[in-house]
């Protein structure tokens, strides 16, 4: 059996009252890609960001490499290994490419990340590494994400709405280099709208409806039909 690196069981998570998630469970094994797909406001993107822990009011449990991390503070969450890329980039507009990226690397893990490897994954971001980072084309914001992301060498890539607001052309490239990301045995979870995209990177997924799982496995597994019901819950 594969390597268990994160588990989650029971989580729930809310927003001011209001909740989000109801009790969601599933694990990720090491060196596997999890596509995480769902209508809008199924409470995919509250799902990574309470695995990061940047939602204050949940309850439930998570684990990775079998250490607890459901009480831990977001800094310490990154430290050992988790590295979200944010819904809409969110990167620091008053700093460069560069400096984006050597900030992720703050962490100062071991691995294989760094800029020069960044550069390599992404060359442009190299002859736009003086430049302001909110200065870029969305695509080339979205690679700064990435590699904000990956210089933290982290074991585990949270990858939310990857191709949000970008060209078509754009997100064929990007996603044209998620093996080579993932290559080298990181597992991610890949929140994505377009289900056949998703479906098409992942060996398993986790359909969310109103904060439930509604359908879950390998996609092969699974009719487009029965996809599609647990998506709009019809």
């Amino acid at each position: 059996m594969p390597e268990v690196l994160l588990a989650i069981d029971d989580l729930k998570a809310a927003y001011g009252g209001a909740k989000a998630l109801h009790g969601v469970s599933f694990s990720v094994a090491k060196g596997e890609t999890l596509a995480l797909i769902g209508a809008n406001g199924a409470g995919k993107s509250t799902l990574l960001k309470s695995i990061c822990g940047l939602v204050a009011d949940t309850q439930g449990h998570i684990s990775f490499k079998g250490e607890d991390i459901s009480r831990l503070p977001g800094n310490e969450i990154v430290k050992r290994g988790i590295a979200l890329v944010p819904e809409g980039r969110r990167l620091f507009p008053s700093l460069s490419v560069e400096e984006n990226l050597v900030l992720g690397g703050k962490v100062a893990r071991n691995g294989e990340w760094n800029l020069a490897a960044i550069y390599g994954l992404f060359p442009i971001l190299k002859e736009k590494r003086h430049q302001p980072s909110t200065s870029l084309s969305g695509g080339q914001q979205q690679m700064v994400a990435i590699g904000r992301a990956l210089m933290s060498n982290p074991e585990l890539l949270l990858l939310d709405e990857l191709s949000l607001g970008l060209a078509p052309i754009v997100i064929k490239d990007i996603y044209d280099l998620l093996p080579r990301i993932t290559g080298g045995g990181l597992s991610a979870i890949l929140v994505e709208q377009d289900v056949t995209r998703a479906l098409n990177s992942a060996s398993r997924f986790l359909c969310l409806q109103e904060g439930h799982v509604s359908l879950a496995g390998e996609p092969a597994a699974h009719s487009r039909e029965a996809i599609t019901r647990a998506y709009f819950g019809t």
